[in-house]
């Protein structure tokens, strides 16, 4: 699976993701951490990538503003940090990478919750 993480992403999560195996991009490696969010979803589509956050407001431009899908929204504050990314990887090993390209799911400590995106 590749990713494309926004810049608010901890970096223990990029470093979590890439140990686990997976294709990492932080907007910050592309130069577009003052992007803004909508451009931020449309490259993570054009280039087949997942996008990661941990910013709410990506919910509003999927299902008000139709501008993108197949976000993870992580719910995730440092003390929580090893819960959140064991809930992260079991997301990763339940739904395939085309299931998670077509939805926005929020994982949070102990529990997820995935919706498609239409």
């Amino acid at each position: 699976m590749k990713f494309l993480l926004d810049q608010d992403v901890y970096a223990l999560t990029e470093r979590f993701l890439r140990e686990i195996g997976y294709d990492v991009l932080t907007a910050s490696e592309l130069g577009l951490s003052r992007a803004q969010d909508s451009d931020l979803l449309k490259l993570a589509v054009e280039q087949g990538r997942i996008f990661v956050t941990r910013d709410r407001d990506y919910g509003n431009l999927v299902f008000v503003y139709g501008v993108g899908k197949g976000v993870i929204y992580l719910r995730v504050l440092p003390l929580d940090m090893d819960d959140v990314h064991a809930e992260l990887k079991r997301v990763l090993e339940t739904y395939s990478e085309d299931e998670l390209a077509k939805s926005f799911v929020v994982v949070e400590k102990g529990r997820h919750q995935i919706r498609r995106v239409e």
